[in-house]
């Protein structure tokens, strides 16, 4: 296998603790659980050395290796509470990862399982920035609405009264003068070893990162509606071809 030369470690991350939607991994979406649409991706990727779940839930663990996701670890608990870093669970996958197979890994990808409408190329596209050695890390983002951006958000008073967030925002109300903004759809996070392992490094997106950009429709799971619109786009892309 491998990518290039290069061999690449695939995690999952899916702690079992949930606020929003209780044991959101295991949520079913189009007829398989969150779970199963990313072991989906790594089973079609071949050049995927090794594939892991990183998960501190016993169950979890089960699902993804009845998907065909490697388990060979739980995640210890302090880095699964609401305050861990993800950066840091994805360090202690890729050393412990090497540690049990033996093997050192030359860049590593990050797949979650709440944005389900991934699809390989999505993937490839990410890994393929690294592999020219142009950037230490990539991440896919989406383009953000006009109405979502800086320039359109308000902030309310403590007496009720809305302004603009930004001094100037009222004078964006024509949205052809707002500039672009993107923000990450967690499709894909790559890195190289040596990247995810500065210890400077704590943030994805703020190591040489290159964006690499999805101009389609995507939902990142975090409210349960989410779970309904993301049923529908997968069925959608279904009609279309896109998912089986």
């Amino acid at each position: 296998m491998t990518y290039q030369g290069l061999a690449v470690l695939a995690v999952v991350p899916a702690r079992g603790g949930s606020k929003s939607i209780p044991r959101k991994n295991l949520r079913v979406v189009h007829g398989n659980s969150l779970i199963g649409h990313a072991a989906s991706i790594c089973r079609q990727l071949d050049w995927i050395d090794v594939a892991v779940i990183s998960t501190d839930d016993e169950e979890i663990a089960e699902e993804a290796a009845r998907h065909g996701l490697e388990k060979p670890f739980l995640r210890p608990p302090e880095l699964a509470d609401d305050t861990a870093l993800s950066i840091d669970a994805w360090r202690h996958a890729l050393l412990t990862s090497e540690d049990h197979y033996n093997q050192q890994f030359d860049l590593t990808v990050l797949l979650e399982p709440t944005s389900p409408l991934r699809v390989p190329e999505d993937v490839e596209r990410a890994v393929a920035e690294i592999a020219s050695g142009k950037f230490q890390a990539a991440a896919t983002v989406s383009k953000t609405s006009p109405s979502y951006t800086p320039h359109k958000t308000l902030v309310r008073s403590n007496h009720g009264r809305l302004k603009f967030y930004l001094e100037d925002g009222g004078q964006y109300s024509i949205r052809q003068r707002i500039p672009d903004y993107y923000h990450r759809n967690g499709i894909c996070y790559a890195l190289r070893r040596e990247a995810l392992l500065d210890p400077d490094n704590r943030y994805i997106v703020d190591y040489d990162c290159c964006a690499v950009v999805i101009d389609r429709p995507l939902v990142n799971i975090d409210e349960p509606f989410d779970l309904e619109l993301a049923e529908w786009l997968m069925a959608r892309e279904a009609r279309e071809g896109s998912f089986e």
